[in-house]
């Protein structure tokens, strides 16, 4: 109950470096970051990425199958290195396969391809543009002049056309293109979440003298939650804590920033309500099929579904300076997730309720050190797990269970 809304699983979520590199430039003694993910990749990966800005695919999107004049443009477009995909085509496609992503890469590909067709046509037709009107700076007779304006009018309303299917192409590209998810880890195991692998078990299930009871009997016996009020209130998946629930939830969240900030991490409380462009680039889908985002009407604003996002933004155009890396954050904040998609998982109880409360951590540093800093994530989480007492296991996610964003992704279950 308290423990779901502080402790979690932890995600290693890699830039992607494109033809500039993606969401951070390193310069001598500074970094530049333009989007901000919990990680950034190892120079050791096997293969260049696209860039994905943090889980899923990021764009405020319509479904592809919409009319062309409905064609939505994305809030916030990715520096995507087409050129690279189309050259790895088996590796993405395997990929898209492997995370059991709806990513349409012959889309992307015949896309891109259009594109680059009429882009040439548009370069070419601002070419002749350029050749009329050099030509009509010189001394002309009045029936040549009158001939080169009837040709750059017709020029000008072809390429007013070519331009506008131009920009369309541009933006239904960026909009496929964006819901490719992040290549993953070599060492992730391939399938669904039941081909996770533990990595580690610690200490053993306890056994009792009389029969146990879950979390909601012993909920209801002890008038701890209350499930029934509050869907009337706000609908299924919602929950009163109440009495000492209330008081153990505050503890277990007081108590595990305060463990953490002793690991040298700044507490913070974050916004949770953020621009849908800073979701995007978190790599969220606002906007898609099976959200996990609710969005606000009216508005190009959305709920948060973890203070990744909030945080992951603190520092969003910024130059840092190298030497203040590692910045280590500890953030609580609500989280609402739509749980789209979710029917016929382990729902019961305090599971994939819509609004729950999270203590989230997270590390912006240089890309060489991701992978220590991610183990040391890892080791926080199984010291707190450790000194409440549990039993618990470590799982090394399947390429599945990622979600878009992440690179590589550790669950720790009590």
């Amino acid at each position: 109950m308290g423990l779901q809304c502080c402790l979690g699983g932890l995600k290693l979520v890699s830039s992607i470096p494109t033809s500039s590199y993606s969401s951070s430039i390193l310069r001598p003694k500074t970094l530049t970051l333009a989007l901000l993910h919990r990680h950034q990749p190892s120079p050791t990966l096997p293969f260049p990425f696209i860039v994905r800005a943090v889980s899923s695919p990021a764009i405020q999107t319509t479904p592809s199958s919409l009319p062309d004049e409905k064609v939505v443009k994305p809030q916030w477009k990715e520096s995507i290195d087409f050129k690279w995909i189309r050259d790895n085509k088996a590796a993405m496609a395997a990929n898209i396969e492997n995370r059991n992503s709806s990513a349409n890469l012959e889309l992307v590909l015949e896309l891109y391809w259009k594109m680059l067709t009429v882009q040439k046509e548009v370069e070419l037709l601002r070419a002749e543009r350029n050749v009329v009107a050099n030509k009509m700076k010189g001394k002309l007779e009045p029936a040549e002049r009158q001939k080169l304006i009837e040709e750059g009018k017709n020029i000008k309303e072809g390429l007013v056309s070519l331009e506008e299917d131009l920009l369309k192409l541009t933006d239904e590209l960026q909009q496929e293109a964006q819901r490719i998810p992040n290549i993953s880890h070599p060492d992730v195991p391939v399938g669904g979440e039941d081909c996770s692998v533990v990595r580690k078990m610690v200490g053993s299930p306890q056994v009792f003298g009389f029969p146990i009871k879950d979390h909601l009997q012993l909920g209801k016996d002890l008038d701890l939650i209350d499930f029934d009020a509050a869907a009337e209130v706000s609908g299924s998946k919602f929950y009163y804590l109440k009495n000492a629930a209330v008081l153990l939830e505050m503890a277990l969240v007081n108590w595990t920033i305060a463990q953490v900030m002793r690991r040298g991490f700044t507490p913070l409380t974050t916004p949770e309500i953020v621009r849908s462009s800073i979701v995007e680039k978190c790599g969220f889908q606002p906007r898609g099929e099976n959200t996990q985002v609710y969005s606000i009407e009216g508005s190009d604003q959305c709920l948060i579904g973890t203070a990744e996002i909030p945080v992951g933004g603190i520092h969003m155009d910024s130059i840092l300076a190298e030497t203040s890396l590692p910045l280590k954050y500890v953030a609580l904040s609500h989280c609402f997730r739509t749980e789209a998609g979710a029917a016929g998982t382990a729902t019961r109880g305090l599971y994939r309720v819509h609004q729950f409360s999270k203590v989230e951590m997270l590390i912006l540093c240089r890309p060489e050190e991701s992978n220590f800093y991610h183990e040391e994530l890892i080791r926080i989480e199984e010291d707190l797990f450790s000194f409440l007492g549990f039993h618990f296991k470590i799982l090394d996610m399947a390429s599945g269970d990622l979600g878009a964003p992440a690179y590589r992704k550790f669950d720790v279950e009590a």
